[in-house]
């Protein structure tokens, strides 16, 4: 069994994790009892037990029948109780949103989760329709400008990667690691990321870590539909994101008097 600083896990809790994280995972996509034991490899009995418990506290919903599960309400109020307690979210919030107004554009806040991203808030562009990078969305951090901005903040020998070849999510998504260490190579000189249809086809990403912590955990960026960027626009992009950056950094994510506390 894993142990973390000298103390042995708990197997009960460690399993009910990863079943919350597996059904999570599958979004729309309820999972049968046979599925999930198998996934989890644990027992039938065992698991159905386990999801039991957690239907009855709300953890996991059933369909009428009793045989499809999905991720429960309780998950959405911890989720959104992490969001409002976090100083850094908001702390980032208004400058989100003055960015996307001065630029018109889509704006985001993302930290590292090991090799993802994880979006913790977006500011939409009231100029053309939603991205698909909503609240507690996850996204490998190879494919977008988020997470190579922040990857690009640690040396190559500590980047976060699975072995083999990386996912791939359009034509344009880095899939060898050769491939990404020269990219991030490129970012370390230039200062930002840049995703040009690496995630989503069609759209153009420009990433900012936040050094309020070394490494960085946190990065903001400017979605832009390809069609819309010029030169000349996206030179606007950069010089508002770097101010941005400076003015987020400037503020500093700890409360005033220091009760806030430094969350690894």
């Amino acid at each position: 069994m894993p142990e973390n600083g000298g103390v042995r896990a708990v197997k009960s809790a460690s399993r009910a994790v990863d079943l919350l994280e597996v059904l999570a995972a599958r979004g729309d996509r309820p999972a049968r009892l046979r599925e999930l034991a198998e996934e989890l490899q644990v027992p039938r009995s065992s698991m159905y037990a386990l999801l039991q418990t957690l239907v009855e506290r709300g953890w996991v919903r059933t369909d009428a029948t009793g045989s499809l599960y999905g991720i429960g309400i309780r998950a959405l109020l911890t989720g959104t109780s992490y969001l409002d307690s976090d100083p850094r979210v908001r702390l980032a919030r208004p400058y989100l949103a003055e960015a996307s107004e001065t630029l018109g554009e889509t704006i985001h806040l993302a930290r590292l989760d090991r090799g993802d991203v994880v979006y913790l808030a977006t500011k939409e562009s009231h100029e053309y329709p939603r991205t698909l990078n909503r609240v507690g969305r996850r996204l490998p951090a190879h494919a977008g400008a988020l997470g190579k901005a922040l990857l690009a903040e640690r040396p190559d020998s500590a980047l976060p990667l699975p072995e083999g070849p990386l996912r791939a999510f359009t034509a344009n998504t880095h899939t060898a690691r050769a491939s990404l260490l020269a990219d991030l190579a490129e970012v370390r000189r230039r200062g930002y990321a840049v995703d040009r249809e690496e995630s989503v086809t069609g759209i153009v990403g420009f990433g900012f870590a936040l050094r309020y912590g070394s490494p960085a955990t946190d990065a903001v960026s400017c979605s832009v539909p390809a069609g819309r960027l010029t030169t000349e626009h996206e030179q606007r992009i950069v010089a508002v994101m770097r101010e941005i950056r400076e003015r987020i950094e400037s503020a500093g994510p700890v409360a005033a008097g220091g009760t806030t506390p430094d969350w690894r």
